[in-house]
């Protein structure tokens, strides 16, 4: 592995067309998870700050390979599986953690920003249904992602994939094994709002939530790609795995193509310039919505399917929802078929 384009990462940035990528954590100046090792508190090299994860040897927590990558993903030549153990401890805490923080001195935690990445599950190590799982997190949780059953909810398991701002579900869909999820946060650390997109598999990203206020709270050091499970008692740790790819940070114009900008080449994580297939966005201030795929109906109108959109400010699709699912509301930006 080469390390020695990585001053001018951290410098600064890495501009396309698409945009300007601000840091590129695509895993593709990796040659091997133990490249992890390479950094420390004294010799800050790579993309990635390493700290947060159990005793054990790097490879019981994080492995990488082409096959842990959204395929669509023609940026990354490779994806990371992140995994919870038995001995996923850190620092004496009783939840298990296993997370990689950027490391770059770019300006990640100001102005407007885009953080992308996808993440996808599988049934072989599945992530459990009973605990809550914080994912991809600001320390602060101003925004993140949650499985499992929220700490302090009634019931026994919820098989749901959130969205919250501030402890607070804004989108949620059923979080079934091999789909891939492509987000990303529109976060405004000047206006202190973040806005949700989100994609699956091949498709491109469309906004599903509009901006919302919150503190956008951030020292530029502090988003964890990986996981937090709370602890819950009855219920014994069981290995679990999380796939992540496309993970980056970009200014300017959003890049709503999940092959994302440019293209893995020699293996050292620079990128050719992005071809026709990348696909841009500029943001305004105005709100966007994706609509559900509508279904005629026989009584002339539609139908949204099972955790489609079915409402929300400027929504213009179906409002009704396919039988036995009724249009759940939300927030005022987003109702969904469940």
């Amino acid at each position: 592995m080469k390390f020695s384009i990585l001053p001018s990462l951290l410098a600064g940035v890495v501009s396309v067309s698409a945009g300007t990528i601000l840091w590129d954590g695509r895993f593709n100046d990796l040659s091997s998870s133990t490249d992890l090792n390479n950094w420390s508190w004294s010799n800050e090299v790579g993309p990635y700050q390493y700290y947060i994860h159990g005793p054990s040897p790097v490879t019981a927590y994080v492995n990488l390979s082409p096959d842990y990558k959204n395929p669509a993903d023609t940026g990354s030549k490779q994806g990371a599986k992140i995994t919870l153990d038995s001995t996923s401890y850190w620092n004496g805490q009783n939840m298990r953690r296993t997370e990689l923080i950027p490391q770059t001195s770019a300006a990640i935690n100001k102005g407007k920003v885009y953080y992308h990445f996808s993440l996808m599950r599988k049934d072989t190590n599945a992530p459990a249904t009973t605990r809550e799982h914080q994912i991809a997190f600001f320390e602060s949780h101003f925004t993140e992602l949650k499985s499992g059953l929220l700490s302090g909810a009634s019931g026994v398991s919820d098989t749901s994939l959130r969205w919250c701002v501030s402890g607070q579900t804004q989108w949620s869909t059923e979080w079934v094994a091999d789909v891939w999820h492509n987000v990303a946060y529109e976060i405004d650390f000047n206006a202190n709002t973040v806005g949700f997109w989100h994609s699956t598999g091949s498709d491109a990203l469309v906004r599903v939530v509009a901006p919302v206020s919150v503190s956008t709270s951030s020292n530029g050091a502090d988003w964890h790609v990986g996981v937090l499970e709370l602890p819950r008692s009855g219920y014994s740790d069981t290995t679990e795995d999380f796939y992540f790819s496309g993970v980056y940070i970009e200014s300017g114009s959003l890049t709503t193509s999940v092959s994302g900008p440019g293209s893995p080449s020699g293996g050292n994580g620079s990128s050719s310039a992005p071809g026709s297939s990348t696909t841009t966005t500029k943001v305004s201030s105005s709100t966007t919505t994706s609509a559900a795929t509508p279904t005629s109906s026989a009584g002339g109108g539609c139908t949204a399917s099972q955790w489609a959109q079915c409402g929300g400010i400027n929504y213009s699709g179906c409002t009704t929802c396919a039988a036995p699912y009724t249009c759940k509301y939300l927030n005022d930006w987003y109702s969904q078929c469940q």
